[in-house]
């Protein structure tokens, strides 16, 4: 069994993993370009939060443009 804390984790809907695996990319290839982990590239495709910076390198070793946000990362509510 798995015992949350007490603070949830914010879950934030993304197509990381849908982008990453039309591209045919492995999440150690994206966290490699990207300059982060595995387990950091794992946790966003969940949908957990993460910082604006995490968000900028993963957008951009996707291959796509920054003003291409809004097709990885939903807006913010």
């Amino acid at each position: 069994m798995i015992i949350m804390s007490k603070e949830k984790a914010k879950l934030e809907g993304n197509n990381v993993r849908k982008i990453r695996e039309g591209l045919l990319m492995s999440k150690a290839e994206l966290a490699r370009r990207a300059g982060v982990s595995v387990l950091t590239i794992d946790r966003v495709e969940k949908g957990m939060a993460c910082r604006m910076d995490t968000k900028r390198k993963i957008i951009l070793s996707l291959g796509l443009q920054l003003s291409d946000r809004d097709k990885v990362f939903q807006k913010d509510a």
